[in-house]
């Protein structure tokens, strides 16, 4: 077994996949619509659905916003050097919510970036990827 996709319902599509693609690097790989059920779907990620994990976005026709939760944590993303990754994120208009650096109580190199729905995301600096706090 694999981890296949995360899914996040977006309240304005192309607003959406634009942010995945111009902000966060991915590429749009497929997008199909439901006529009878009045929502569309997009598949995003970094590689081919065969081989990676991706994100499905879900809109839901006419539904504009979502109340999070609390339950919702976050997704992560591995990014090579995540100093330039956040200033590439913010010279496209992205919003860095915690600047790059260790995350408490531990060594390893994160930080968090906000979707246009509001969804966090953390940017985890590739040297501490699957290392946990870094201790």
């Amino acid at each position: 077994m694999r981890l296949l996709h995360t899914m996040l319902r977006v309240g304005n599509l192309e607003r959406s996949i634009k942010f995945y693609t111009e902000v966060l690097g991915m590429k749009l790989l497929r997008q199909s619509e439901n006529q009878e059920y009045k929502y569309t779907l997009a598949f995003l990620g970094y590689g081919d659905e065969t081989d990676t994990t991706v994100l499905e976005l879900t809109y839901n026709w006419g539904t504009e916003s979502y109340d999070l939760g609390n339950a919702y944590g976050h997704i992560a993303i591995e990014a090579e050097d995540i100093y330039a990754t956040c200033e590439a994120i913010r010279a496209a208009g992205g919003n860095i919510t915690r600047e790059p650096g260790p995350v408490k109580g531990g060594k390893t190199v994160i930080a968090f970036v906000r979707d246009p729905d509001g969804y966090a995301i953390e940017l985890i600096n590739k040297k501490d990827t699957g290392t946990g706090l870094g201790n």
